[in-house]
């Protein structure tokens, strides 16, 4: 089964002062970086701001939401048949995608839950044609969340070893995972 990515890496990091999220460092190394890393090999398209040396898309308008990312970076890869949602501020995203990838699928494909049991869309497989349907029936999708894009699949759910769905959002989370924000220098 053909396989592709969609990285979103185009929010705009509220919570953290404004910063881009791609370039904050886990061990020395760009989360963007990491996560193409642990892509290799698998068709990844990245959706945000344009980066040089990697494809990129941009949601229309730019920055109007994860649910118009998601169809953006989608339209990139018309030869999926599953595809990878994902995002960029996933620190342990390379420890957690061969769990993901080996996860069993329901008809939609299989997500990520956390520890408490909430769903995190952008650490999913999905299969393509669902995808796509769920992209029809939602319309425009700016400015809508990513629930009322996804929510209706038929998807499995997958608990990973703890702190491997973590994100980062908060300086807390930052924190939390060890990585290292704009202007400060690793400890």
């Amino acid at each position: 089964m053909t396989i592709g990515a969609v990285l979103l890496a185009g929010g705009a990091g509220s919570r953290l002062g404004g910063v881009d999220k791609a370039a904050l460092r886990l061990g020395g190394e760009p989360l963007l970086d990491r996560a193409l890393d642990a892509l290799r090999g698998i068709e990844t398209v990245v959706v945000g701001p344009p980066r040089a040396g990697v494809p990129t898309v941009q949601e229309v308008p730019p920055r109007s939401g994860p649910a118009a990312a998601v169809v953006a970076g989608l339209g990139a890869l018309p030869e999926a048949q599953e595809v990878l949602l994902l995002a960029v501020d996933l620190p342990r995203l390379p420890e957690a995608l061969p769990a993901l990838l080996a996860a069993p699928a329901g008809p939609d494909g299989v997500v990520a839950v956390d520890e408490d049991g909430r769903v995190q869309w952008l650490l999913g497989r999905y299969r393509a044609a669902a995808l796509h349907a769920a992209a029809r029936a939602l319309g425009d999708p700016a400015d809508r969340p990513l629930k009322a894009l996804l929510g209706g699949l038929a998807l499995a759910t997958v608990r990973l070893p703890p702190g491997l769905e973590a994100d980062v959002d908060t300086v807390a989370d930052a924190r939390r995972a060890g990585v290292v924000l704009p202007g400060e220098e690793a400890s």
